[in-house]
């Protein structure tokens, strides 16, 4: 397992939810120009596009985050990955020497300001692989035509509603080997990206048994992983989900920056084909039966709602003054027994009941 200090690698400068350019600015600037940073390109609105390129090993790994604007754990992760490698470690010396990364840390800056999933021409990066309307999708096929990676890391965030198979295990973390075709074939490349699953699926189980997930394989060409596994590239997706009280997403940081450092140091070392590629279908299946809020019998406390009927609520995340705020929005309402919720009232429980109507936000969507 990890064995350095993660309280001294980790970047404190940029925490919490909301994560634009100018967060990471200060990080990039405080790089020496061995770790060289360049514009690659500009958002529709103009704001630059960063890439960190490092190391001077013939393994090139491609590193892309923030393709959504408002999936900012995997950024954060990747600026701990930095530093982590501009420490005098044996850890760093074995990846700066064999490997070389280029890293986006923010692919779509406008949908990072604006805390958007999609850019600032309502365009989803994620569905534009192939016609590429938009520069930012032009900015990342032209870097994977010039920089020709072996191996691509496509960085995102998941909702809290995630759990793994049919179990009340959160899908802290989760990945996926893209499929390369309609029939989801198993091409070489893909198998590669199944085997490096496996051995960080290995390290994060020792830390949260049982709370990885893989994700849906559904071939989507216009998907920027499916397409560059078209095109023989081992591709991984990562996808940083909810752990308990974390909703800022610190904590899955830290299980997404050691999925990070076990995958490469597996590349690094040549070590690969040391994992099992059957152990990937072992993983389970994400599934979606969470919801942030579970009130149990809110007939007690709403006489409008029918009797032992329970109320789910979802937050929606809402930019506010620079901050995210989690706002609560009524989801479902009815026998919601087969669900489970991050939090869980029960009108019955004078306790329960006492909190909730202490609590504004929830009293007005409940009404």
């Amino acid at each position: 397992m990890f064995k350095y200090n993660y309280n001294a690698i980790k970047v404190k400068e940029v925490e919490g939810r909301y994560v634009t350019n100018k967060e990471i600015e200060r990080f990039l600037k405080s790089l020496t120009p061995v770790f060289q940073v360049s514009t690659i390109g500009e958002s529709v609105q103009g704001r630059s596009i960063k890439a960190i390129t490092l190391g001077s090993g013939e393994t090139r790994i491609l590193l892309w985050s923030q393709m959504h604007g408002n999936e900012s754990t995997t950024t954060k992760a990747v600026l701990d990955l930095v530093n982590l490698l501009k420490g005098d470690s044996e850890l760093a010396s074995v990846i700066l020497e064999n490997c070389t990364l280029k890293i986006i840390p923010i692919l779509n800056p406008d949908g990072a300001m604006a805390y958007t999933r999609v850019n600032a021409n309502s365009i989803d990066l994620n569905r534009d692989a192939q016609e590429r309307t938009q520069p930012e999708s032009v900015v990342l096929r032209e870097v994977f035509n010039e920089f020709k990676p072996d191996f691509c890391f496509n960085l995102h965030d998941q909702r809290t509603i995630f759990n793994v198979g049919n179990t009340s295990k959160l899908a802290t973390v989760s990945f996926l080997a893209p499929a390369n075709d309609p029939a989801r074939s198993i091409s070489s490349n893909r198998e590669v990206a199944m085997r490096l699953i496996v051995a960080m699926n290995k390290a994060l189980q020792r830390l949260i048994p049982g709370q990885v997930g893989r994700y849906d394989d559904s071939f989507n060409s216009n998907c920027v992983g499916d397409a560059f596994q078209m095109q023989g590239v081992p591709t991984i997706l990562f996808e940083s989900g909810h752990f308990p009280e974390d909703y800022q997403r610190e904590q899955t940081r830290y299980y997404i920056f050691i999925s990070l450092i076990e995958a490469i140091e597996v590349i690094s070392n040549k070590k690969i084909e040391h994992f099992e590629m059957d152990s990937y279908f072992e993983i389970p299946e994400n599934n979606k039966l969470f919801l942030d809020i579970i009130i149990d019998n809110i007939d007690q406390l709403n006489s409008k709602f029918s009797k032992g009927d329970s109320a789910g609520i979802l937050y929606v995340e809402t930019l506010v003054g620079g901050k995210i705020e989690f706002r609560p929005k009524l989801e479902k309402v009815g026998d919601l027994s087969e669900l489970y919720g991050h939090k869980m009232y029960n009108c019955l429980d004078i306790n329960d009941l006492e909190e909730i109507q202490k609590s504004p936000s929830l009293l007005n969507v409940l009404k």
